[in-house]
């Protein structure tokens, strides 16, 4: 695994953050020293979705990246039948994902789409997964996508929901962010690391509360949801159709 060094030197300009082939190449660190979790909520999304998997129907997952949760949950099918469609608008991400599933015995039922989520129709799918995606998504195209999957979702359907979040009192925003940044520090990353990223961040990664989710989700139609992972400004949420 090659380490994250992308924001280690002083930089006189920060461009705004892209999935570009340089994070794709320490994506995996990044994840590790900076989700809190991370593995964990991948681990079980990918069993959630397979407990939640109706045969004849499809997964979607929307912000696929490279992969990890994707072919967690193809491994744990074991053999069993299942459609999968990943879809991230990375090309270097969707070029590393298909990179690893090549004569893999699940290849074949997975499909790679290099696209914007808000593109994809979705139909005919018992489980969606938007994992750390909605997040960099326009604010004001997020009902359309939140609807659209509800609509493309059959009965008893799912949506696994994970993002980063903001809290709507101040004290307790503060505490999320300065949390967050003792996890980045105790994983490595120094001031300059955390305060050039969280610039590069700035403006593309827009988070928004749990009580925002929350009335979107219900806007959208779903008839119940909850927070079945949280830690401090990450929430990982699951919604039934």
């Amino acid at each position: 695994m090659q380490k994250d060094q992308i924001f280690a030197r002083k930089m006189d300009r920060i461009s705004p953050f892209q999935f570009n082939e340089q994070v794709t190449l320490v994506f995996d660190d990044m994840l590790a020293r900076s989700v809190p979790l991370y593995h964990e909520s991948i681990k079980q999304q990918a069993e959630i979705g397979c407990h939640f998997f109706q045969p004849g129907t499809k997964i979607y997952d929307l912000g696929c990246s490279n992969g990890n949760l994707g072919i967690m949950m193809a491994e744990n099918f074991k053999g069993r039948l299942f459609s999968m469609t990943g879809v991230d608008s990375s090309a270097p991400m969707i070029e590393k994902y298909g990179n690893r599933i090549k004569h893999r015995s699940f290849e074949k039922n997975i499909k790679l789409v290099c696209d914007l989520a808000e593109h994809i129709e979705i139909s005919n799918a018992s489980v969606v997964v938007v994992n750390l995606t909605l997040q960099f998504i326009p604010p004001e195209k997020r009902d359309c996508l939140v609807k659209k999957i509800y609509n493309g979702l059959v009965s008893n359907g799912i949506l696994l929901l994970t993002e980063k979040i903001t809290h709507a009192h101040p004290l307790l925003a503060d505490l999320q962010i300065t949390w967050y940044q003792n996890f980045k520090k105790k994983n490595g990353y120094s001031d300059l690391e955390i305060s050039q990223k969280r610039d590069a961040l700035e403006k593309v990664l827009i988070p928004e509360t749990i009580e925002k989710h929350e009335n979107r989700l219900k806007k959208a139609g779903f008839s119940h949801m909850d927070i079945w992972l949280k830690w401090f400004n990450f929430a990982s949420m699951i919604a039934v159709k």
